[in-house]
């Protein structure tokens, strides 16, 4: 595409999916509202479950300079829902300009839990991403939240030293925060090897429970064994769980991921994780 002064301009990502639900009579969730524009999707997988299960996907394959996207949830008093993204999200090389910028938001409303885990966002050399996340929990709501960073695909023998990332998380009850994780990745963290900032590792998750005596699951976490490479601790507190972990590459902190989510909820994971 060219300008009117003949220059070339790239095309941008714009997309907008919004999914929202209602309850029905004996307690379960029915679809009451689906929105979709540009290249955000989302679809309701058959699961044959009695959670439904919510994947957003953008069909732009990628986000790099400039792009926008948006994913909207609403889940009703005493619904449970999962969502997640049909695969691993890549933010590729802005070429110096201006961040790819991604919000999601969420409502659970009163005796409703909502479980919204992502898979990996894979950043590349060059990438500048801005997301922000927040989920705004009524009463005594719940919600499950996971977010995976990897830097560059180790197998392919790739590297990261230039990245502007500021990746934000809040969970807010009664219009009130009650966890706030912001994290600000830029190439002077990437070359310290000090273990106060990522000690060489280039794989982050974060994996938090919020909701009424979400401490306690704490306990049962410790007793697990995560996969070798991956160093992780745990800490529980006032209606939170919450594990942070790094490693040295995606696919083992995947499957720590993996198992700390399957203990969480009782159950397996979404369908698209087990791909």
């Amino acid at each position: 595409m060219f300008d009117d002064t003949g220059s070339q301009t790239m095309q941008r990502v714009r997309g907008r999916a919004a999914v929202g639900f209602s309850s029905r009579a004996d307690g379960s969730c029915r679809l009451s509202q689906l929105d979709q524009a540009g290249s955000a999707k989302a679809f309701l997988p058959s699961t044959h479950r009695a959670v439904p299960e919510v994947v957003f996907l953008n069909t732009a394959g990628g986000l790099t300079s400039g792009d926008r996207l948006e994913y909207r949830m609403t889940v009703p008093q005493g619904g449970v829902v999962t969502a997640t993204t049909q695969t691993a999200e890549r933010a590729y090389d802005a070429g110096g300009g201006p961040s790819a910028e991604v919000s999601v938001g969420a409502e659970v409303a009163a005796g409703g839990r909502l479980d919204w885990l992502p898979q990996e966002t894979i950043l590349y050399d060059g990438a500048a991403l801005t997301r922000r996340t927040e989920i705004a929990l009524s009463g005594d709501a719940t919600c499950l939240l996971a977010e995976t960073l990897v830097l560059g695909r180790a197998a392919m023998g790739e590297t990261v030293g230039r990245l502007a990332l500021f990746d934000s998380r809040r969970v807010l009850r009664n219009g009130i925060p009650v966890f706030a994780d912001p994290v600000r990745l830029a190439p002077d963290v990437l070359s310290d090897d000090g273990p106060a900032l990522l000690g060489g590792a280039r794989a982050l998750a974060t994996v938090a429970l919020v909701g009424p005596g979400a401490e306690d699951a704490a306990h049962g976490l410790r007793a697990l064994t995560a996969p070798e490479g991956v160093r992780w601790a745990v800490s529980g507190w006032n209606g939170r769980t919450l594990i942070r972990a790094v490693a040295g590459d995606g696919f083992e902190m995947r499957r720590a991921v993996a198992q700390w989510l399957q203990h969480l909820r009782g159950g397996p994971l979404p369908r698209v994780w087990q791909g």
